[in-house]
Parts: structure tokens; sequence; C-alpha cells
């Protein structure tokens, strides 16, 4: 735990990977964004690679939150989780998130989460309390395996937490909440009531992948306890370690160094976001930094954000516009060089900033044979083929805005009326022109078949 790891599937080439999905009680902010937008990439990745990915995410559709949180809003809980879950699901097509094969409802699998129940009772895992069930994690002796402690700390995400003075531990957990009025609740052998947070996503990934698979991830503020106890149900039930072979846990993003969280405000919601940036400029953003390293967001960051996509868009469009044939190029195979390095980056730890950097020195690279006019149509077209190639993973840019660039009349004119004083060797005169296009934002490059403006 908590090292590189070479992949190494339990099946050949299928992959069996499951990722912790939203509680649907409220708008998902773009700390959120950044988990499923991490996954998203990654199995775009390795399904490049010729692995078949089994990509499943649950929905938690029943929580105290959303019991509280309908009471606040005077709906009923199922009501206000159908509303979020259908919010959820237009944010994830709004970013273009696309590979997960399987939206698990956690209500849609009450059958499974009470057989791990009563399985948990019958091997003398869990025990009753006047409000539910709960699980001894005494008689679990790996239990803090993964996170290596067995205590909470502030950064751990919590659903629930279980105050009950009668409990065997302070650490034991809910398995099964007894009904309470005004909230939904299903017939068990042991009770009416409804699930705990944790023994939702287990009994779902039991009935897709058994009591093994290859892949957990999330944010790193489930590790503790959501995951520790994910582990220690299944493996109690099953008798087989571990559930997962491989773990991953993608950072914090904060906002001033505040972690993004709806409990303190701190927060900016994707439909929020979207009103202001493009969904190619948030994926940028979530993924221009190791996957688990923490990302701090600021405007400043995103005008970083806009400038590379900006430079991007801009030697695409230098890429298209490449006719000719050179018989004599001494590019030949040039793209096979950024390429290797590329999937060599990715293949390492899932490395993207990395990763990028091969795609911004290509960039600077090629555009220097650009300029001197010594790309060959055919090693464009490779190039071009490539970009999309990486744009089918990360999904950042956006070539509706690749084609002919399109420039205001004022700036056409204001263009003519600076070649008219360079004619006339009014080179002040020009060059406060020049200042005058740059308000709109253009730049203007001085080359051997006159000046060519540029997007800034």
């Amino acid at each position: 735990m908590g090292k590189k790891d070479v992949l190494k599937p339990i099946r050949g080439k299928k992959i069996k990977l499951f990722v912790c999905g939203p509680t649907v009680y409220d708008f998902l902010h773009i700390g959120n964004a950044r988990v499923y937008v991490v996954f998203d990439s990654f199995v775009k990745f390795l399904k490049k690679l010729g692995y078949k990915v089994f990509y499943l995410q649950n929905i938690t559709d029943i929580d105290d939150k959303i019991i509280l949180r309908s009471r606040e809003k005077e709906v009923l809980p199922q009501d206000l989780s159908t509303a979020f879950e259908k919010a959820y699901l237009e944010n994830t097509k709004s970013l273009n998130i696309t590979s997960v094969s399987k939206y698990a409802r956690a209500t849609d699998y009450i059958k499974e989460i009470i057989s791990q129940v009563e399985r948990l009772i019958e091997k003398d895992f869990a025990y009753k309390l006047a409000d539910g069930i709960y699980f001894d994690i005494s008689k679990f002796k790996d239990y803090g395996r993964l996170s290596g402690r067995t205590a909470l700390q502030a950064e751990d995400s919590v659903s629930r937490i279980d105050y009950s003075k009668d409990k065997r531990n302070r650490g034991d957990f809910c398995l099964w909440k007894y009904e309470q009025p005004g909230e939904p609740s299903w017939d068990s052998p042991f009770g009416k009531g409804r699930p705990g947070w944790h023994i939702e996503d287990t009994a779902i990934t039991e009935k897709f992948f058994g009591p093994q698979y290859d892949i957990h991830g999330a944010g790193v503020d489930l590790m503790f306890p959501h995951h520790e106890a994910e582990i220690t149900q299944m493996e109690a039930i099953s008798g087989k370690k571990p559930l997962a072979k491989y773990w991953m846990h993608v950072g914090f993003l904060t906002i001033n160094d505040q972690k993004m969280a709806k409990s303190a405000g701190v927060m900016i919601t994707i439909n929020d976001f979207l009103k202001r940036y493009s969904s190619q400029q948030l994926r940028f953003l979530l993924l221009k930094n190791l996957w688990r390293n923490p990302l701090d967001f600021s405007e400043s960051t995103m005008f970083e954000v806009r400038s590379a996509l900006d430079k991007i868009e801009e030697f695409v469009r230098k890429l298209k516009g490449i006719k000719q044939l050179m018989p004599n190029a001494k590019t030949k195979d040039l793209t096979e060089k950024y390429k290797d390095k590329f999937y060599t980056c990715l293949a390492d730890d899932f490395n993207t900033p990395k990763a990028f950097a091969v795609l911004f020195d290509m960039v600077k690279d090629i555009s220097i044979l650009i300029d001197r006019e010594l790309l060959d149509k055919k090693e464009a077209k490779k190039l071009l083929d490539f970009i999309k190639e990486f744009n089918g993973i990360f999904g950042i840019i956006d070539f509706k805005k690749t084609g002919k660039l399109i420039i205001p009349k004022e700036v056409l004119d204001l263009l003519k009326q600076r070649e008219q004083f360079r004619k006339e060797m009014k080179w002040d005169k020009a060059d406060e022109v020049r200042k005058e296009i740059e308000k709109y934002r253009y730049t203007v490059e001085d080359t051997k078949d006159g000046p060519v403006l540029k997007k800034m």
C-alpha cells in the first residue's frame, strides 16, 4: 500500500475497476469532478493499451445527508436523490465522461446488502444494538491495513458517524440502521431499516465482480474510514484478500489552500464553473497535476490553462494549413519520437503532467520547423492524428476552435493601417497600431510573406 506497483490484472487483459460515486444530495463541485475526470482519462488510457475495462461506479441514493437535506427542503428523500442524480449524470455528459460501464444505484441492491449483513451476523462479525447492527472491528485483525490507522482525522470524509454509546469499540460502524419515523426503510430478517454507507459499496462490487477485483479508486478523503470498512466487510465475509489488488486515491482540490467541501461552504459547483470556462479547460485544470497530488485552484491558474490550450489550438491550426509534400524532408518518423515519450510517461504512474510536457515540447519544436517551412504534409497529418489520439484520452482540445481563424473586421482594418505606416516608414505610428491590435488579443508576426495575425 502507498507505493507504485506493476499492473498485473487478475485475469489477463481484463480489468475490473470500481470508483466510489457521489452521494446525491447536492450539486457536485469541481473537487468531486477531479476524481471522475481522472478516472475517465485513466480508463481511456488503459483501453488504448488494449485492456478490456469494466468500470463500475455506485450512486449513493440513501444516506443520512440525503435525509437531512430532504427535511430542510421539505421534499421526500427519494425525490431529492433522484433530482441530484439526474444533475450528476448531466455533469458527466457536460465533461465528456464516457468511460463508465455501469452506474449502480444503492437502493437497487437492497437484496444484496441484506445478504451481506446476514452473513456478517452468521460469522459473528456483527452485533445488534437498539439503533442498528454494527460491525465489531476487534474481530478483524487487519482493520486499518490500508490507511495505517484506526482513528478519524480532520480530512476524512464521513457520511455518518455512529455515536451509539453502547458500541463495543469506538471505531465500530453501522451496517444496518433501524427504521426511524419519516425515513425510507426496507424489510429484512433482522428488522426493518436502511443500509449503512459502507455496506452499499461492497454489496454492489460483490454483485458485479465477486469478492475480489483489480482496482478501487476514489478521493483520498475516503481512504478512512470508508475504504477500511469496505475491506473489513468483504474480506470478513469471503475470507479472501485483498478485496482490491490496487488502490488509487486522488488528491484534494483546494481553493486558496482550503479543502473544497459542501459542508464547509468552500466550493465551486461544476455548473457554476462551466458558466465561465469550457469543459475542456476544466478537464485540463483537473489533469495537469499528478492525480495523487493536491491541486490548488485560483483565477491565475485558469489564465495559465487558457494560455496553454490556446497554444495547442494555434498549433493544430498551423498543422491543418500545411499543404506541401517534401520528398527530401528530414522530419520522417518525427511523430513516433514524441508518441513513445508520451506513452512512457503515462505508463509510469499515469503521470499526466509529464505527458502534457511532452506535448508542449512537441508544439515548441515542430512550430520552429513550420516557421522554417520544413514540415512535410504527411508528417503534419501524423502529428494531427497523434494529437487526436492524445485528445481521445484527455478531452482537453476543442477541435471546433481549430478551424480557420475568423478575424474581426476591426483587426483587419488596423492591420492594413499598420502596413501603410510601415511602407511610409512611420515606425512609431505602426507600433501604436500594433498595440491597438493587441487590445483585441491578437499579435502580429512579420514574415517574409507579409504580416501574420495570431490569437493571443
